[in-house]
């Protein structure tokens, strides 16, 4: 997916620009210049192409304030991410000297620039636009993110900009992200499970600018290795260094089939990798969590099993990803992943017979049924497999908008417990049954 990134200097509006081409309240607006410090990511769809924008902290050339250098420094990770920027302006103050400054230093990116005139509340206003053309980095768009106004003009002049990858052709491999929190290992995962098959390694330039996608030789099948290293590249400031890798291990999930989240044995599961891991959830992509520098754990006899116990207890929705004990730099057990993501990826590729899951679902689902809802009795009466990739089933029942939440997961329980979908995300749709399906059950 392509990044778009939002800039200008403070209180031009933003993040209210950015909250409207999400649909969503997901940056804190306020009067205030600086409220938005790191940057915030969202999806956008317009004219049948996706793509990511970035919504930056206010950007001050120049200044020596320690907060305003790590604002300033933000925003220009989130334009070296970025394919297309959008220069956001207020059109009531006019060109300033900030924005002359934030003009010259975006010219140098050599990347596609939209210019915004924000604050055009009406036609009048529009006229704002006009001296914006002094930054000489395009044709000014004068909009109001606060009503919306106009913004459906630089969506499109935005869209222009972006490449339809859509069309490129479709990569068969088996690729494997390496995600996970800086300085946890994946460089030296990726560098070990080339050098230990010995294989050809061709770069293949990748979306993601400072990773390098690699090919391995597996037993002769060809495999991509998708590794998000290089995080403290430019990073002076230490708050930044979290926030400069969501974007990366978010691209790199959304490219992957399998991802493979390096955790530090040493600092154990933290909030940064509960967070990776519902982002692979959240794109349905396959897991497996390695546990890396496993040669410097102390250990007993079952230090292991204690270590996979807690993580099934703290993430109790995903205890069905599988934990591998490893170590990057002995390259003890890494080959097992490569093993695992194969067959994980097997299973999200697998389509089971209808026959087959409604005599092992229903009859259970008939043994326990769901519970009686407003005095209305509820009823799974089929099953199928309608996609692969991740696995999707869909179930036909009497009140499918009744249906709780904690029934759906002794649902997927049960499917886990017949069906081997380890390290598997899968998805469920509920249909009501049709009139015709009713007729039949009552004349048996």
């Amino acid at each position: 997916m392509q990044v778009v990134a939002i800039v200008g200097r403070p209180n031009v509006g933003k993040s209210t620009l950015f909250n409207r081409l999400i649909g969503e309240r997901n940056a804190i607006v306020e009067d205030t210049p600086g409220v938005t410090r790191d940057r915030i990511y969202g999806k956008v769809e317009w004219n049948g192409k996706m793509f990511s924008v970035i919504d930056t902290g206010g950007f001050v050339p120049g200044s020596e304030n320690e907060m305003e250098t790590a604002i300033r420094e933000q925003a220009m990770l989130g334009v070296d991410e970025s394919d297309v920027i959008v220069m956001v302006c207020d059109g009531r103050d006019g060109v300033t000297p900030f924005d002359i400054d934030i003009a010259t230093i975006l010219r140098r990116s050599h990347k596609p620039i939209v210019l915004v005139v924000n604050k055009c509340d009406n036609s009048h206003q529009q006229t704002y636009a006009y001296e914006f053309h002094s930054l000489g980095i395009g044709e000014p768009y004068p909009i109001s993110s606060t009503n919306g106004l106009n913004t459906g003009d630089f969506l499109d002049a935005i869209t222009d900009n972006l490449s339809d990858i859509g069309d490129e052709e479709y990569d068969e491999r088996l690729k494997i992200a390496i995600v996970g929190r800086p300085n946890a290992g994946k460089s030296s995962l990726s560098n070990a499970l080339l050098g230990e098959n010995r294989s050809i390694v061709t770069p293949i330039p990748g979306t993601t600018r400072d990773a390098v996608d690699s090919t391995m030789k597996y037993y002769g099948e060809e495999i991509v290795l998708i590794d998000t290293a290089g995080l403290r590249r430019r990073s002076h400031v230490k708050e930044n260094i979290e926030m400069f890798s969501i974007l990366r291990t978010n691209r790199a999930i959304e490219r992957c089939d399998v991802a493979i989240i390096m955790v530090d044995a040493e600092r154990g599961i933290e909030e940064q990798d509960k967070k990776i891991i519902n982002m692979v959830d959240e794109e349905r992509k396959g897991m497996i969590v390695a546990i890396n520098k496993w040669d410097l754990i102390e250990k007993e006899t079952n230090t292991a099993s204690e270590f996979s116990k807690k993580f099934q207890e703290e993430m109790r929705t995903f205890d069905y990803i599988p934990v591998v004990f490893i170590s990057a730099l002995t390259k003890q057990r890494i080959t097992n992943l490569v093993k695992l993501a194969k067959e994980i990826q097997e299973k999200r590729a697998t389509r089971i017979k209808t026959h087959l899951l409604n005599e092992a679902l229903i009859p259970m689902f008939q043994r326990t049924p769901p519970p009686a809802v407003r005095g209305q009795d509820l009823r799974i009466n089929y099953v199928t497999q309608v996609g692969i990739e991740p696995p999707v089933f869909a179930f036909f029942c009497n009140s499918p908008k009744l249906l709780p939440d904690s029934y759906k997961r002794f649902m997927e329980r049960v499917l886990r417990e017949k069906f081997d979908f380890e390290g598997c995300p899968v998805s469920f749709i509920f249909r009501r049954k049709n009139v015709a399906w009713e007729d039949r059950e009552k004349q048996k």
